[in-house]
């Protein structure tokens, strides 16, 4: 008796297996994302697809700031399927490391789900394993054995590494198309300027950037133009943000790259650029963090309000000049009142971001009803 339960339970698990096996083994269809709708760019004449400044600036910008450019942090990509399983397969730019930024972040990408008709909800994220460091190809599966029921998705890109390519993976016989454009509503953009911080630094996870959090959140496009050490207010950056169609308003953070002298000096030439050139959009002016270890070194303590008065500063002088569309945040509790919200004392963890992501939700909302 035992015997022939043993064998019935070996069959049983080697038809199981079996059949896992064959699941495994059904050819994947790999779709260009090219052909889905990519979403929170804002140019189209960009120099590859998944790099976020148009081309013909590289010409004015330096040499940093371009590679900032050339990481894809923000940019998602939105579909619609019925495939039981869905997974991904893209070439990184550089294969990049940073020693205080997770690889899932920095190079990862994280896919969501739209759940019923309430909110996105994280899926899953993949881990960029590479075997070598000659290697740029990722390739892994999201999620299996899903319920074969259309559902609306999104894939968010590396903050810290480029794309060169990306396919999205989907069962060689499942519907796939663009998506809902009422989910990420088209035509309704925030565009977000800054620095490392705003780019995504640190994020364990791509999903939990600033922007891409606001987005989600807002049903809207955010245009991630965060740079890391080089959000130092360019007067050519403002003129090249102006012409991005379709912005309901502008988020500018820049003064953690600035100078207390550039924050003197840049700010009013900056902001009157983007007023004149885009007098309808609202422009939100976001002051620097003032970092935890403020608290308790001197010469931060005092450097970093300096910084902040002298953007304030501008922002009064250009309120007064024309009172209309323009708004200052202070950044008390931007990364949390425990003041637990960073790395490194700069850069941001996950609960820094959503600190963040609250600091300035409320008022974009307000503007974008408006």
């Amino acid at each position: 008796m035992k015997k022939s339960v043993l064998l019935l339970f070996s069959a049983i698990l080697f038809n199981s297996l079996n059949l896992f096996a064959q699941s495994e083994e059904e050819p994947w269809n790999y779709v260009d994302a090219k052909d889905l709708r990519i979403i929170n760019k804002g140019w189209e004449n960009t120099a590859r697809t998944y790099t976020r400044l148009p081309a013909h600036l590289e010409e004015l910008a330096r040499p940093d700031l371009w590679n900032r450019s050339e990481c894809s942090s923000g940019i998602a990509v939105r579909f619609a399927t019925d495939s039981k399983r869905i997974g991904v397969k893209y070439e990184l730019l550089w294969n990049t490391h940073m020693i205080h930024m997770a690889d899932t972040g920095l190079k990862g990408t994280d896919l969501y789900i739209w759940e019923g008709d309430s909110v996105w909800r994280h899926v899953n994220t993949n881990r960029p394993y590479i075997k070598k460091d000659t290697e740029k190809e990722v390739e892994s599966t999201y999620v299996s054995n899903l319920d074969g029921e259309m559902h609306e998705y999104m894939i968010y890109l590396p903050l810290y590494d480029g794309i060169n390519e990306l396919w999205v993976k989907v069962d060689s016989g499942a519907v796939i198309t663009q998506g809902s454009m009422d989910l990420i509503e088209d035509g309704k953009r925030i565009v977000a300027y800054g620095t490392s911080i705003l780019q995504g630094g640190c994020a364990s996870r791509t999903g939990m950037a600033s922007t891409n959090i606001l987005s989600r959140e807002l049903n809207c496009e955010v245009v991630n133009l965060g740079f890391s050490g080089e959000g130092k207010m360019d007067n050519f950056m403002a003129e090249a943000m102006a012409t991005i169609p379709d912005v309901d308003v502008f988020l500018i953070d820049p003064v953690p790259n600035c100078t207390e002298l550039m924050c003197d000096t840049l700010t009013y030439g900056f902001i009157k650029t983007l007023r004149e050139l885009r007098p309808e959009v609202p422009i939100v002016m976001l002051e620097g963090p003032i970092y935890p270890y403020a608290r308790y070194d001197s010469f931060f303590h005092d450097y970093l309000p300096a910084k902040n008065r002298a953007y304030r500063k501008n922002y009064e002088l250009l309120k007064a000049e024309n009172p209309d569309n323009l708004y200052y945040l202070d950044s008390v509790d931007l990364d949390g009142v425990e003041d637990d919200g960073t790395v490194d004392g700069i850069h941001l963890t996950d609960l820094g971001f959503r600190h963040y992501a609250n600091k300035v939700k409320p008022i974009l909302q307000q503007l974008l009803e408006k």
